[in-house]
């Protein structure tokens, strides 16, 4: 069985994830731009004192007897490369163009091969610009330095270098205590962070967790659990969502309880009396006499079951979509037409008068055959309760691209009551039951199913002691 990781951890293990690679690529960039940084200023800081102390120097070269020495006036020099050297933190040396290092100023006193001189190759370098160098001066110093150094003369011509340099070290000890602080401080925002984080995640994923509830109990039959409204515009629509398929299955459910009683009832009531007179005729209890009107009974209570049993397939079919409409143009006075014809025995039984059929041609887009069913239902209802010596009219209006069909009847009509259930499965009216036995109560259903699938819609409206009027919508322009 496949293992489900939560939404809470998964969504707070990435924020958290986010967060703290946020802060690492932060600590990165701030490491890096901050050694940048230190070694820009640290150049700077040496060239500065560079040029100040070369000045000075260059002064000691000019100034005194013109007897003293270039010894004794190296020595000069040199004390004032200690000055700077303690006013810079850094260690100066001014050295032959063979290397050899003639005066220092040393405070900080860095590791040095005592043995060697600044090697040759490091002096080539080195021109009469600044010029900064980061190395260990080709193993003159034992770790990295910061170098910057420039050639320059004395008065009387001699070639000179002055190299004054500072420990790497120094640098990263001052970015080792930057990330220092920037770790503490990490730490503490990314705790607070998390906290946060944490709270957040369980106040977004409560919702989560109350909709698959609600969601439970609905599946075990609890319909009248409802969700709250919600802040967050999608958990609002999807609970809105929630609470309205509670709703249509509630209402499918009592739909189908009801379905379920009605097909048992519809079904029982012509197999009892079926089995009732076919027992009568065969232990005798029917005379022979009789027995081919009890085998006409029969008869007919089979024809019932059988439109039944087809009306409940030609339903099953439509509502599970493998009916597949054949729209085509069509005129829809034709198969109105034909169902007359089917029925013109009982036109003709109660002296109707058919109006409204003098019209030319109406075309939809439609199925022909589906929307021939439609008409021979409604044209069947309204000879079921049209009074006798009554009518039947026909209306077509055209509305754009809607063609409107009605049919209207003269009769009782429906009570307000009435109305909105007769396209229910089933429903028969008080009249209904009365006029017509052999209905099976679909016919209604079936024909707003077929309309339904047509894409149009189909209402009623009757005036009680007047008529009842069927009012049909098919398009009347090809789909492109």
């Amino acid at each position: 069985m496949r293992r489900t990781k939560s939404i809470f951890f998964k969504y707070f293990y990435i924020c958290s994830a986010v967060i703290l690679t946020s802060f690492i690529c932060l600590g990165a960039v701030l490491l890096l731009v901050s050694s940048q940084y230190f070694t820009g200023e640290k150049r700077d800081l040496l060239t500065t004192n560079l040029q100040k102390a070369l000045t000075e120097a260059r002064l000691v070269f000019q100034e005194g007897p013109e007897d003293i020495t270039l010894e004794q006036r190296l020595e000069n020099v040199s004390n004032v490369l200690k000055n700077y050297s303690a006013a810079s933190n850094a260690d100066f040396y001014i050295t032959h163009d063979n290397g050899e290092i003639v005066a220092t100023g040393e405070v900080l006193r860095t590791s040095i091969k005592r043995d060697k001189s600044i090697p040759l190759s490091v002096l080539s370098e080195i021109g009469d610009e600044v010029t900064y160098i980061q190395s260990d001066l080709d193993g003159f110093f034992e770790e990295q330095h910061h170098n910057v150094a420039q050639h320059f003369y004395d008065i009387g011509h001699t070639s000179l270098y002055i190299i004054v340099s500072s420990p790497v070290s120094q640098q990263d000890a001052s970015v080792k205590n930057m990330l220092k602080l920037f770790i503490v401080s990490t730490v503490v925002v990314l705790i607070i962070c998390v906290i946060v984080v944490y709270v957040a995640t369980l106040r977004l994923t409560a919702p989560i967790k109350e909709m698959a509830q609600t969601a439970k109990k609905i599946g075990e039959g609890d319909f009248s659990s409802q969700l709250p409204e919600y802040e967050i515009t999608e958990f609002q629509e999807l609970g809105h969502a929630i609470n309205d398929m509670a709703t249509s299955i509630a209402s499918y459910d009592k739909m189908r309880t009801s379905f379920v009683a009605n097909v048992s009832h519809e079904l029982r009531t012509p197999m009892t009396s079926i089995g009732g007179f076919v027992d009568g005729i065969m232990d005798g209890t029917i005379p022979q006499n009789q027995h081919k009107k009890y085998l006409g009974i029969v008869s007919l209570e089979i024809k019932r079951l059988t439109r039944l049993v087809k009306s409940m397939l030609n339903l099953a079919k439509i509502e599970s979509g493998s009916t597949k409409p054949e729209f085509k143009m069509i005129n829809v006075v034709e198969p109105i037409a034909n169902s007359l014809f089917t029925f013109e025995d009982r036109i003709n039984a109660k002296n109707l008068d058919i109006r409204g059929l003098d019209v030319d041609r109406t075309m939809i887009y439609a199925d022909n055959d589906l929307v021939h069913q439609v008409m021979y239902n409604l044209i069947e209802n309204a000879i079921k309760f049209v009074n006798d010596n009554g009518y039947i009219e026909f209306g077509f209006e055209k509305i754009g691209d809607i063609t409107e069909v009605s049919i209207t009847n003269s009769g009782d009509g429906l009570s307000e009551e009435e109305l909105p259930l007769v396209f229910d499965r089933f429903y028969k009216t008080d009249q209904s039951r009365g006029l017509d036995a052999t209905g099976v109560g679909l016919g209604l259903n079936i024909v707003k199913s077929i309309v339904k699938l047509h894409g149009g819609t189909i209402r009623v409206t009757s005036v009680e002691g007047e008529y009842t009027k069927f009012i049909i919508q098919f398009k009347n322009t090809e789909e492109s």
